[in-house]
């Protein structure tokens, strides 16, 4: 049977003070007053029933998942205990999948990424199924067709298409977030794509690469699914990485007994991860501001200026511009909008100055 698993771990913290320990930015109703996870969640459309969803987040953020996705059955909500990187988050859910189902099939999706059109979306991932079906040994991936030469980005080197499928290639190497003068080859080449981070594998497939290549994590991820009642006992223990430096690009290197291909994402993509990629998708005034809440602008020019402290509460800007300024009911923060990736490093001086409470 076909499941799919959200991961919608993480705080956001490059959307502080918006997203916040308590308040997830996947859980932030930003978007026409739905939250990228249930946006996440209507996006897999027809193609998993919702007992098939599984999601794994924060422990801290389980009520406020299951609240925003009342579909999904509470016994798939898988809580972390802490953050082990995406190597765990995916590890963990399909040992519990393979449990219930040996046979089953994963679709990997994330919950901070907005992707238009939904419908071809929903159509790359019918054939990353079905070539994840056909063939045991295939660990699929996502692969954004690019519109630009991104510099926030890794990248997939495509390979030749696998016959009988329109869209889909070998993967013969990852690269990692490459610079302007290396993304535009990348780009002129043609034979690059974004990789999304989303992925379709057989459970089977994806264990016994973990297996081959992480032996101590696949036995106790393993453990973990039969004895959920030791999850704080065991999840602190996994070791710490990432799925592609895990297991993408080490079996699409050789390594392992599966091979690595990707299914063509020919979309509009955009992964939130902080100001500069939320302000692409805001209302936008005539001057290019990009606007939530209330403000008033006077001879300023391509801010992003986010009210959500309340209806009696007003920002006002004179003379300014290239500055994020954000203001919650607690929290007022400003920055310049080529200093925000730095956000996490004011988030660390805000936990060590100010306590957890602002962080």
């Amino acid at each position: 049977m076909r499941f799919a698993v959200i991961m919608a771990g993480g705080s956001g913290t490059r959307l502080w003070p918006l997203s916040r320990q308590g308040t997830p930015k996947q859980l932030l109703r930003l978007i026409e007053g739905k939250s990228l996870l249930r946006i996440a969640f209507e996006r897999l459309g027809d193609l998993v029933p919702p007992e098939r969803v599984l999601v794994c987040t924060g422990a801290a953020y389980a009520d406020q998942v299951a609240a925003e996705l009342p579909e999904v059955p509470a016994r798939n909500i898988l809580g972390e205990p802490e953050g082990r990187d995406s190597l765990n988050a995916v590890a963990w859910p399909a040992a519990v999948i393979a449990a219930r189902d040996p046979d089953a099939v994963i679709a990997q999706v994330t919950a901070d990424q907005l992707i238009e059109p939904v419908a071809v979306f929903t159509d790359t991932l019918a054939e990353a199924f079905e070539v994840a079906e056909t063939d045991a040994s295939a660990l699929v991936t996502l692969g954004v067709v690019p519109t630009s030469a991104h510099t926030g980005y890794g990248y997939l080197h495509r390979g030749e298409a696998i016959e009988g499928y329109g869209h889909t290639h070998r993967v013969l190497e990852f690269r990692e977030k490459p610079d302007l003068v290396t993304a535009s080859e990348y780009l002129a080449s043609g034979e690059y794509w974004w990789n999304a981070g989303m992925f379709v594998w057989r459970a089977s497939t994806f264990l016994e690469q973990l297996k081959a290549l992480h032996p101590v994590t696949h036995a106790a991820v393993l453990d973990l699914a039969a004895h959920p009642g030791r999850l704080a006992e065991i999840f602190p223990t996994l070791h710490k990485t990432s799925v592609d430096y895990g297991i993408m690009e080490p079996v699409s290197a050789g390594a392992g007994t599966a091979h690595v291909v990707a299914v063509a994402l020919p979309v509009q993509w955009r992964d939130v991860g902080g100001y500069a990629s939320l302000a692409e998708i805001l209302t936008h005034d005539a001057a290019g501001n990009a606007l939530i809440g209330a403000s008033v602008r006077l001879d300023s020019a391509d801010n992003v200026i986010i009210n959500t402290a309340g209806d009696d509460h007003l920002i006002g800007l004179l003379g300014c511009s290239g500055l994020v300024v954000v203001t919650t009911a607690e929290i007022t923060m400003v920055a310049p909008v080529d200093s925000a990736e730095r956000i996490r490093e004011l988030v660390a001086l805000v936990r060590a100055e100010a306590g957890d409470k602002h962080a």
